[in-house]
């Protein structure tokens, strides 16, 4: 949510697919192999201390292939943009039809559920009509989380929530 507030999108890797995280992936066999099977952990406190040696190994000692083999700390640069005090508040143009998230992370909208997720909680969202009758693209500020698409069957779906779709511009 943070992210989200500061107008940065969270990108997804395509379900089922590790090799589109394959960096991810790669970092966690490494992690097992360097770290997780070597060691017996007593306690949260001797976890934390070994993490930190290994991230500082793994970031200032040792070097990485992708990097011809650098470390990664010799390719660090900090951002030139710096936070802000305060997280932005998220505000809609009058006439903008918006929904709060509630406590179970969904909206209704035209006498159905909607599960937007737990996170979005007190949040509120923005309905923009599509060019399409009936759809409607659900936005938090200005970034799309999903669409909503009231010709859709109207049966009571499993759980009680009806789906998002994805947003198709």
């Amino acid at each position: 949510m943070w992210l989200l507030q500061l107008g940065i999108a969270v990108i997804h890797g395509r379900p089922f697919h590790p090799q589109t995280q394959g960096k991810d992936e790669r970092f966690h066999r490494t992690l097992e192999a360097d770290l997780l099977a070597r060691y017996d952990w007593r306690d949260l406190a001797q976890a934390k201390l070994r993490f930190e040696q290994y991230r500082h190994l793994y970031n200032h000692d040792r070097p990485h292939e992708a990097l011809s083999p650098e470390v990664p700390a010799a390719r660090y640069q900090p951002s030139t943009r710096s936070l802000p005090a305060l997280l932005p508040k998220i505000e809609y143009e009058p006439g903008t039809l918006v929904r709060r998230v509630k406590s179970k992370g969904e909206i209704t909208f035209a006498n159905r559920f909607y599960y937007i997720g737990e996170a979005f909680h007190g949040h509120a969202l923005a309905l923009r009509p599509t060019a399409k009758d009936g759809a409607y693209r659900v936005c938090f500020g200005a970034i799309p989380l999903g669409a909503i698409d009231l010709t859709a069957p109207n049966e009571r779906p499993k759980g009680n929530y009806f789906p998002l779709f994805s947003y198709q511009p």
